[in-house]
């Protein structure tokens, strides 16, 4: 018997390796390499001094912190917006269609995502950009008398934020509701419940789970997102992702750049796990 127990310790052992030595590698040690970056001061060549004027830095300069809080807010209406229109189609995927159409209809929602982020980003300024699809059509409908300029404003920012982030807010909308008994939703309504009843009683209570998972998933992606906020929103879009790009790469401040990367992280966490807290899920049964 104890044979048997030393053996499946090994094996776990083995299974949990790589997962722990990846984790290591590229998540751990790269964060506390960033905290200690943060907290050090270019005093001469290659001298530095113990400081917290990066994050004071932060704090003492409006547009760090501004564009901070855009950020959040915006990152948080994209990921409300995507699961508004994300929840009805993955219930009528899940629940209303059966066989090949269901199939068909979820591929339609992969298709999208098999060309790299920047080429559907580029694809949207086509359509947006004066001479656009959408410029074009209303002209020929009569409701505008010139070109109009879609691009380098929220509005588009906020479109290419949730197309970007859809699959993601729907894959584990459809995983949750097709676990759903459809008894369940039978006999709400022979219980005498209404459309809107069934779905706040039964469907969303049972789908959850997916939405708190989707919407964490969404959120992350939407916070951290660099190129559509640029490319749609142009220079003046105001990401906090943008701020960071500049101290690396532009300014060669890597101490600034990584106190606004731990700013981030901590700003994600919190936000995270408030809603958690709010929708009472545990970050285990949201993942499971």
């Amino acid at each position: 018997m104890s044979q048997w127990k030393d053996s499946g310790k090994l094996g776990l052992i083995l299974l949990v390796s790589p997962l722990a030595l990846w984790l290591a590698l590229f998540i751990v040690l790269p964060h506390i390499d960033m905290v200690l970056i943060s907290l050090r001061e270019r005093v001469a060549a290659r001298q530095y001094a113990f400081s917290w004027g990066n994050y004071t830095e932060f704090f003492t300069e409006p547009l760090y912190w501004r564009t901070f809080l855009r950020t959040a807010v915006m990152s948080i209406l994209a990921t409300g917006l995507t699961l508004l229109i994300a929840f009805p189609v993955s219930f009528y995927i899940a629940k209303m269609l059966r066989g090949r159409l269901k199939a068909a209809l979820f591929i339609l929602c992969l298709i999208p995502f098999w060309v790299s982020e920047l080429v559907r980003t580029y694809g949207w300024m086509i359509l947006l950009r004066e001479t656009g699809l959408f410029s074009s059509l209303l002209q020929w409908m009569g409701l505008v008398d010139q070109p109009v300029e879609m691009l380098y404003n929220d509005v588009a920012i906020m479109v290419g934020l949730v197309y970007t982030s859809m699959l993601f807010m729907v894959v584990p909308l459809v995983t949750t509701l097709e676990s759903l008994d459809d008894s369940l939703i039978e006999a709400a309504y022979d219980l005498g419940g209404n459309h809107l009843e069934v779905i706040r009683d039964v469907v969303i209570p049972h789908a959850m789970p997916g939405i708190v998972s989707g919407c964490i998933v969404v959120f992350m992606l939407t916070l951290g997102n660099y190129l559509t906020p640029t490319l749609l929103g142009g220079k003046d879009s105001l990401w906090f992702t943008e701020q960071i790009y500049t101290q690396f790469i532009t300014r060669f401040n890597w101490e600034q750049g990584s106190a606004f990367g731990m700013l981030l992280l901590v700003l994600s966490s919190v936000i995270v796990w408030c809603g958690l807290k709010l929708s009472r899920q545990s970050f285990t049964r949201v993942m499971t």
